[in-house]
């Protein structure tokens, strides 16, 4: 299997096990273009009691939510943040109680439970090395905002108490570089892989691309195509409709920086 070329340099941290301490110590900003080459992931965690069902809603859904790690009730590390907290190491947090979004914080310790399972999901910040080294401009990162993400008008297949529409996070693309984009990203099918739309953004139900649902808008030049993958927010849509006591997620576009490597998730 082909290693897939590192981005130019311009992350300010070293290693993952680098960038997940200075989120534990309170650092807070988007990780794109963050330790180019390492893998990063959405968070879900939910009770126990729930755990089966988004297990079941993540492989009837895999383009937005492909797996890429559980962690058991009770464990807040494993070997894809050696010597991490999941608690503590993403730079912001999503608190939902009964399906509503109650705050957002930088430590989730104070709401964690004994009985919460977590989910790391693949992010599409991952197949983002392999765009740069190609010569294809990410907009978020050239333009210093977070990715800008959609709810559409595209349901998921429901499992037990989750359903809810499909998320997508957009990058607009010059007409030319589409399909070298599409190229490459298909083969990063375990963080979402090719794209799920290529143009008119009402097609999937998305009125005004200047009002992202998370994340920040982005200036898309003359002769630039807007491009739609699956997004791993997904999840925190359902949310509403699923209503779980409590479910932790993280602040969109703020990921966790694990330590496998891009390149593990590249297929031929």
């Amino acid at each position: 299997m082909d290693t897939a070329p590192e981005a130019p340099a311009g992350s300010p941290f070293t290693s993952p096990a680098q960038a997940r301490a200075a989120f534990r110590a309170g650092l807070d900003r988007p990780t794109a273009g963050l330790c180019p080459g390492f893998t990063q992931t959405n968070l879900l965690a939910v009770p126990r009691e729930h755990a089966f069902d988004f297990l079941l809603f993540a492989q009837r859904n895999p383009k937005p939510m492909p797996i890429i790690g559980v962690l058991e009730a009770g464990q807040t590390s494993s070997p894809l943040l050696q010597g991490g907290d999941i608690r503590t190491d993403v730079p912001a947090y999503r608190i939902y109680r009964n399906g509503e979004l109650a705050e957002t914080v930088t430590d989730a310790t104070a709401f964690w439970r004994d009985d919460i399972v977590s989910f790391l999901i693949g992010c599409s910040f991952t197949f983002e090395t392999a765009l740069l080294a190609a010569g294809i401009d990410i907009a978020h990162i050239s333009q210093n905002v977070n990715v800008p993400m959609y709810r559409t008008s595209i349901d998921t297949e429901p499992a037990g108490i989750f359903s809810g529409p499909l998320v997508v996070s957009m990058r607009p693309l010059p007409a030319n570089q589409v399909a070298e984009a599409v190229r490459i990203t298909s083969r990063y099918p375990a963080v979402h892989g090719a794209p799920v739309h290529i143009g008119n953004p009402a097609e999937i139900g998305i009125r005004d691309l200047g009002n992202p649902d998370y994340g920040d808008a982005v200036t898309i030049p003359d002769g630039h195509l807007p491009v739609f993958w699956a997004c791993g927010v997904t999840p925190q849509a359902a949310l509403l409709a699923a209503r779980p006591e409590i479910a932790i997620a993280h602040s969109p576009g703020k990921m966790l920086i694990t330590d496998a490597r891009d390149a593990e998730f590249q297929v031929p």
